[in-house]
């Protein structure tokens, strides 16, 4: 069994209220271990590399946002001006390349077996209302999908993390250099993990 790595970003919502020590002690307490850190204004290119550009991405995307507007019996046209899920992707894009650059953001990585899982687990649902208390999102977040499109952006919901192993590693290499990252076992010893 190897070790996984997860990214993790404090997005702007966190920064701002000072969740970031709150936040990363959630994961040192289970055993997960930081190996990169660091606080970046990021360019939209950056964010934009970071959001897939795929039309199974926006729909995906979309297709959410229509389904959650349905289960409330709201009408998704009245704000996105079209019911096409690929479309609302798209803006739904957009908004979170504006919100990342509202404030500085921390950007993290995270090391452990099953880490991806684990990171999942305790951020707790993306959306904020169906996120379990003792989740990162069910104890710090309060926005709700209907607010965040009437106001035309994104759910503020504290933290990103990666979804599968393949997006840990492609997120990894997108924010980090290799030598921006550091390891706990050494040449000589080895650390270990309970």
């Amino acid at each position: 069994m190897t070790k996984q790595r997860a990214l993790l970003i404090v997005k702007p919502d966190g920064v701002q209220r000072g969740l970031c020590g709150t936040i990363l002690k959630r994961f040192e307490r289970v055993g997960l271990t930081v190996i990169g850190l660091k606080f970046e204004w990021a360019g939209p290119d950056k964010i934009r590399a970071h959001y897939p550009e795929t039309d199974a991405w926006f729909r995906k995307v979309g297709e959410r946002t229509l389904t959650n507007y349905a289960k409330k019996g709201l009408d998704a046209k009245k704000v996105f001006q079209t019911n096409d899920a690929v479309a609302i992707g798209k803006t739904v894009k957009k908004w979170l390349i504006d919100y990342l650059q509202e404030s500085p953001i921390l950007i993290v990585v995270i090391e452990g077996y099953e880490a991806i899982e684990i990171v999942r687990k305790l951020s707790g649902n993306t959306i904020p209302l169906l996120a379990a208390p003792g989740t990162i999102r069910g104890d710090f977040c309060h926005d709700t999908i209907d607010l965040a499109n009437e106001q035309n952006r994104p759910l503020r919901n504290i933290i990103h993390a990666s979804d599968t192993i393949e997006d840990g590693e492609k997120e990894v290499n997108l924010w980090f250099k290799p030598e921006e990252l550091f390891s706990l076992e050494r040449a000589d010893e080895k650390i270990m993990f309970p």
